[in-house]
């Protein structure tokens, strides 16, 4: 056997290990477990649906994650939210929703200060270019309300409560938590954008998006070989984030497409897992915006608010939808 069909075959294990995991988090936690209420999370209805999509829908909604990343990072790596100028929609003629929880993170490691302070500033310039004129300019949407909370009662405790660690889990507590805080979203990120590109008419709009989708697929391999490093002399921060992974994957459908970042062996020696590609042609896979607004919500049903973002995302692409 080849290599290649060694790897693949271990691939093939790993998926149907997965699958086995996912199926006792569904039992464990329900479908619609995190589920808004009602008749609420399984509505289909959306203003999406009544319209054809725009190169400013899709960018909105792109708008609507960077101000999830941008304050999250804000708030660990400098102990500023964003600016109140980049946050009311229209050029600040709408205003804009609010920000709960996060605190700075006392970091002990400088290279992990460092690379927060690094991504941080990114997440800032995303907002940025996207509300700029050059972009969206009066089209961009305000910040919805968002909820950044460690600890239990706040979604980053519900994200691991679902992924079987401690409802208590809090990304500010430390270097190695802020890590893992940020692990649930990079990789979100990096598939959003690889699914939403193909939907982008305007070629310079187009150009933007596959600039922003490779500056937050660097992001998420430094998030992802920094967990990998550490997991050397701490193996329970590989297997954390595994169960993230498959926590996300119990979240965005049935069909399996995360994957952690434990190594694999190959012909008797350790492989690492830092990009999370197809095995077999290495391409980043994608996700539609219904999938992932299942995470950002943390509900696996159709559902139109809730986790991070209490009350829905802004603009018309809200959620209950499967595809665009």
């Amino acid at each position: 056997m080849t290599d290649s069909e060694h790897l693949i075959a271990t691939m093939d294990n790993r998926v149907r290990r997965r699958d086995d995991r996912r199926e006792f988090f569904k039992a464990a936690f329900g479908v619609g477990a995190f589920a808004v209420g009602g008749a609420a999370a399984l509505s289909f209805s959306t203003k999406a649906s009544a319209q054809a999509i725009t190169d400013a829908d899709i960018l909105n909604f792109a708008l609507n994650l960077e101000y999830l990343e941008a304050q999250f990072y804000a708030i660990a790596a400098t102990g500023s939210y964003l600016s109140t100028t980049l946050t009311g929609g229209g050029n600040g003629t709408t205003a804009a929703g609010t920000v709960v929880g996060g605190r700075p993170v006392t970091f002990r490691d400088p290279v992990v200060a460092q690379y927060a302070r690094e991504i941080a500033a990114d997440e800032i310039a995303h907002v940025t270019f996207l509300r700029s004129a050059g972009a969206l300019g009066t089209a961009a949407v305000a910040m919805p309300n968002i909820d950044i909370r460690g600890g239990a009662g706040g979604p980053f405790g519900a994200a691991a409560a679902a992924a079987g660690l401690s409802p208590s889990f809090d990304p500010y507590a430390d270097d190695a938590s802020f890590l893992l805080g940020a692990y649930i979203f990079e990789d979100v990120g990096v598939t959003a954008y690889k699914g939403a590109s193909p939907l982008v008419q305007n070629r310079t709009f187009l150009q933007a998006a596959a600039g922003i989708l490779a500056v937050e697929a660097y992001h998420a391999a430094i998030v992802r070989t920094t967990l990998y490093g550490l997991g050397v002399e701490t193996p329970s921060l590989r297997s954390a984030a595994d169960a993230i992974s498959n926590a996300r994957d119990s979240l965005d459908g049935p069909n399996d497409l995360d994957q952690g970042i434990s190594p694999v062996t190959l012909s008797g020696a350790l492989v690492s897992n830092i990009v999370p590609a197809d095995p077999v042609s290495a391409i980043a896979f994608s996700r539609s915006p219904q999938q992932v607004l299942n995470i950002v919500y943390l509900n696996n049903a159709a559902a139109t608010m809730g986790g991070f973002f209490p009350n829905g995302v802004n603009g018309n692409i809200r959620g209950g939808i499967a595809s665009l």
